[in-house]
């Protein structure tokens, strides 16, 4: 029953009266489906549509004052809260980067915390990612109990990406990070920084490159950022890798072209085969037709 500390996601609060309104107007889930009881997948992105930032969305009860807290990657927390900072203008809003006093845990196949330990959701993304907790970092060590490599090789295995990880913040789009497939997009909701460009890829259905999970051959995985290839043609770029699994960023068009000549993707050297996991709903390489 895993339970693992995240020690590598921090916390960004945003609160006041204007909380709601403010994020609403800036980033890519729509507020009015988060709560104290469910979070959401979200992102801020540039207004060419690519990702800054991803996070998960939480809201405190009413009755501690229904901040949202972002669980962000914790490097990258201090310049979310600072690009957040910069869209305040006359909003009633505070930004703060509380990655110090906050910690996040997630766990599955293993009991809840106590909704007073903290502020305990389901996970947004996938049922079977289980269930995710901020918490005070001195309790984080109780809750989680679990090497972080476990938490890795669940969401992996289950083909998962998260930003700053698995692609760069600033170079992919949603699409192309598995938001739409994640429920880290609402496409009815108002407007936000990058919307125009993120509609008109799913409206257009123009996502080429996408990232997929692949399992690698002999059991070991290629580093971050190598390349992904199949007869001789570049297809993209590997994402993390953990106990012979990983995720690659590539080419879809390119990937179904070398699987229907019978040729070998490599990712770093290394045979893979990719493999799509039930919740993926777009076109998979060798299934269907792909957009051109």
């Amino acid at each position: 029953m895993p339970s693992v500390h995240l020690a590598d996601r921090g916390v960004v609060r945003v609160s006041g009266e204007d909380a709601k309104s403010f994020l609403d107007n800036l980033i890519t889930c729509d507020l009015d489906r988060v709560s104290p009881h469910a979070a959401r997948l979200g992102a801020l992105l540039t207004p060419q549509g690519k990702i800054l930032f991803d996070f998960l969305v939480f809201q405190a009860p009413a009755e501690i004052g229904g901040a949202y807290y972002l669980d962000v990657l914790k490097v990258f927390a201090p310049d979310l809260a600072k690009r957040l900072g910069f869209y305040k203008l006359r909003a009633k809003v505070a930004v703060e980067d509380l990655s110090e006093s906050l910690a996040v845990v997630a766990g599955w196949d293993a009991p809840r915390p106590d909704d007073e330990a903290g502020f305990v959701v389901e996970d947004p993304r996938l049922p079977e990612l289980g269930w995710r907790a901020i918490v005070a970092t001195q309790d984080a060590a109780e809750f989680g109990r679990d090497p972080a490599d476990t938490y890795l090789a669940h969401r992996i295995a289950l083909g998962v990406p998260e930003g700053g990880r698995d692609f760069l913040f600033g170079e992919a789009f949603p699409h192309e990070a598995l938001m739409d497939q994640l429920h880290g997009v609402d496409f009815d909701k108002g407007c936000y920084v990058g919307q125009e460009v993120v509609s008109r890829m799913q409206h257009r259905g123009t996502a080429r490159t996408r990232i997929v999970p692949a399992v690698y051959e002999g059991g070991f995985a290629a580093d971050v950022g190598v390349e992904v290839t199949a007869g001789g043609k570049a297809l993209g770029q590997t994402g993390m890798g953990i106990e012979g699994r990983g995720l690659l960023m590539i080419r879809l068009d390119r990937a179904a072209d070398a699987i229907a000549a019978g040729e070998t993707i490599r990712a770093g050297g290394i045979p893979v085969k990719l493999e799509k996991p039930a919740w993926i709903r777009f076109p998979f390489p060798g299934e269907a037709e792909l957009p051109s």
